[in-house]
């Protein structure tokens, strides 16, 4: 029987793109799923069209409300927490730089103490990001000890939020004490995702998605950035496989780990738009804007071999096996399929093939 059967699990942000095929994948899975989240932003987000309020008991609040979130953890009780709720655009922090720290910052901490209050919690997985590190526009691989910064309001506010969880752990969960309080805290840092059902604005897979459903050719801000582009669920794998380890073995996996691409899959964001093109069966023309930008970091890649040598980790999709499956959800999309199956047929794909995986390493 899987791990996560009968599991009681919250998860905050689980109206949000990467909360929603989290939730999906822990209900495939057999666990019993609270979510935290504010209301979905739209009909066609991935919560609606996969129908994710059907296998969650969800609440719609303000992570930043603290009683209301308090509240619904210690109804549910959960033995394990995601932590997902954030403003997680770069663009918009840039508009809203105070409201970005208020959720990112603020929300952490108080899901960290609604969770102190919660005696049931034993592991939790909080979800930062790849830009949280201070960019040194260099080619190497980011390590978890290389130094936390921040350019832009929200690589920033999640740098510190990366130092938030480091503070509360060590003043409430040490290691060294975990026999005592028995909670364990790892902060993940993925690289940029794909996958099917991200309708966010100012994202590069959902902006070429929308200039080719109405026939325009994709509109890049700064075609030559690098990122680590990794299919949504390979990082989801890789927290699921965290928080059992937590769970399990406590303290000893307490600290930040990289969810990362191959070396190799870390392309710009014109190599990404003119083969998402190519796959739609689209010109793979592009058009460059040329107004003034924003500051946005240019090359940015993850090194990942923690989450190999401790969990047995590695990305198991290629970078253009996830962009054919992204396609793929999106053309399904634009036919009218029901989003639901797919959903759940991608989920089972995945994790066959994850299992397969395991099963050659052994």
């Amino acid at each position: 029987m899987s791990f996560w059967h009968g599991r009681r699990v919250f998860v905050t942000g689980h109206t949000g793109f990467k909360g929603s095929w989290l939730s999906l994948y822990l209900s495939q899975m057999g666990a019993l799923i609270c979510g935290y989240a504010l209301a979905p932003s739209g009909r066609q987000d991935l919560y609606c069209v996969a129908q994710v309020d059907g296998v969650v008991q969800s609440h719609l609040g303000d992570i930043c409300d603290l009683q209301s979130l308090q509240e619904a953890v210690s109804a549910h009780r959960p033995e394990i927490i995601f932590h997902l709720a954030a403003q997680p655009l770069v663009r918009t922090s840039y508009g809203d730089p105070i409201e970005t720290y208020r959720v990112n910052v603020m929300g952490t901490l108080n899901l960290l103490e609604a969770a102190r209050r919660c005696n049931s919690v034993r592991a939790m997985i909080m979800v930062t990001t790849d830009k949280c590190y201070e960019n040194k526009e260099w080619t190497w691989a980011y390590r978890e000890n290389d130094r936390l910064g921040g350019h832009d309001p929200y690589s920033s506010s999640k740098a510190c939020a990366e130092l938030a969880v480091a503070s509360w752990r060590k003043s409430f969960f040490p290691s060294e004490r975990y026999g005592e309080h028995g909670v364990a805290i790892a902060t993940v840092r993925a690289g940029n995702v794909i996958g099917g059902g991200d309708w966010s604005a100012d994202r590069l897979v959902p902006d070429v998605i929308r200039c080719l459903t109405e026939g325009r050719k994709p509109i890049l801000r700064n075609p030559e950035a690098i990122r680590p582009w990794q299919y949504v669920l390979d990082p989801l794998r890789g927290y699921l496989l965290l928080a059992e380890r937590l769970f399990k073995d406590g303290g000893a996996y307490g600290s930040a780990f990289n969810f990362g691409p191959e070396y190799r899959d870390a392309k710009s964001a014109s190599w990404i738009a003119r083969r998402i093109s190519e796959l739609w069966g689209a010109s793979t023309e592009i058009t460059i804007d040329q107004s003034a930008q924003p500051h946005e970091a240019n090359t940015l890649r993850l090194d990942w071999s923690k989450a190999a040598t401790m969990l047995g980790w590695n990305p198991l999709l290629t970078l253009d096996e996830a962009l054919e499956r992204t396609v793929a959800w999106y053309w399904n999309w634009h036919r009218g399929i029901g989003m639901a199956e797919h959903a759940l047929m991608e989920i089972d794909r995945f994790r066959d093939q994850a299992e397969s995986f395991v099963g050659e390493t052994k």
